[in-house]
């Protein structure tokens, strides 16, 4: 890999990762089914006039929509409501794992005893995380929430490998659009106050959601898409364990969040199991942000 390449993967995975900590700075203001609502509104206003409608993918899509929209971000971000950033961050790497079982299910693929250590490994270390409350304010009914929106988001890479070949930035535009009514949906019904987060949000808040939009989402496919596609998954795959390295890092120098030894120790056992699986090269491999 060209190093100019290797340094646009370290500014994509600094971009996901760092997303933790300025979500989560942004749920301090937004309620969060209408912080992804209005985050994935902009996304679709953005790319819509780009992209083709899926007129041969449409149900495809729309149950793509259904599982990220209805089911992914509605755990994952009230899971972060009473999780820390830093926490999230290794939490949610349990999507590793989980597609690595949907492919042994769906697509016959082979675990093997050293996956399955693998998996072992970075459940054990989730465990330690969620036993000590890794170390801060996540408690472990918001840690399971997110576990939860983990195995929704390795089952939405099933989804996208059922498309066969797909159009990444079409895929994203049309599943803001469908993702928008689902999640203002639920706001209605279980949040409230929600003109009055939109007319009092602060410009911190609302830069959060540009970061969400532009830099995270945006920014970053542009620049990761195209590697994907032009280097071998073992070149560009194993960047992806920088991304809690990162999503620690901002949460604590960003958000004030604690350092613990269960966070610690539970993070390197996270991050090593999931290396052991992406190792093994999956059939599945989850490469895109989560929040």
């Amino acid at each position: 890999m060209r190093p100019v390449h290797m340094l646009g993967a370290l500014f994509v995975m600094a971009l996901w990762g760092t997303n933790f900590a300025v979500s989560r700075y942004a749920l301090r203001e937004f309620s969060p089914m209408l912080m992804m609502a209005i985050r994935f509104a902009i996304v679709a206003a953005i790319l819509l006039p780009f992209v083709k409608f899926p007129r041969n993918q449409l149900r495809q899509v729309l149950a793509y929509a259904f599982v990220l929209g209805g089911v992914h971000f509605p755990l994952m971000l009230h899971g972060m409501v009473g999780a820390e950033a830093s926490t999230a961050s290794i939490v949610i790497q349990l999507q590793v794992p989980f597609a690595s079982l949907l492919a042994a299910y769906f697509f016959k693929d082979t675990l093997g005893w050293r996956r399955g250590i693998g998996m072992g490994i970075a459940f054990v270390g989730v465990a330690v995380i969620a036993l000590r409350g890794g170390g801060g304010q996540s408690d472990p009914f918001h840690l399971l929430l997110i576990v939860l929106a983990a195995a929704a988001f390795s089952f939405s890479n099933i989804q996208v490998k059922w498309m066969g070949t797909v159009d990444p930035y079409q895929l994203n535009a049309y599943m803001a659009l469908f993702a928008v009514p689902q999640l203002l949906l639920y706001s209605f019904v279980l949040e409230s106050g929600q003109v009055e987060q939109v007319l009092n949000a602060s410009w911190g808040a609302w830069t959060g959601i540009a970061y969400m939009v532009i830099a995270s989402t945006i920014i970053a496919y542009a620049i990761w898409q195209p590697m994907v596609r032009r280097y071998d998954v073992n070149q560009t795959v194993p960047f992806l364990m920088l991304v809690p390295v990162f999503g620690v890092a901002s949460g604590v120098l960003w958000l004030g969040e604690a350092m613990s030894w269960a966070l610690i120790v539970g993070g390197v056992l996270v991050i090593a199991g999931v290396g052991i699986i992406l190792i093994r090269r999956p059939k599945i491999v989850v490469a895109r942000n989560t929040v």
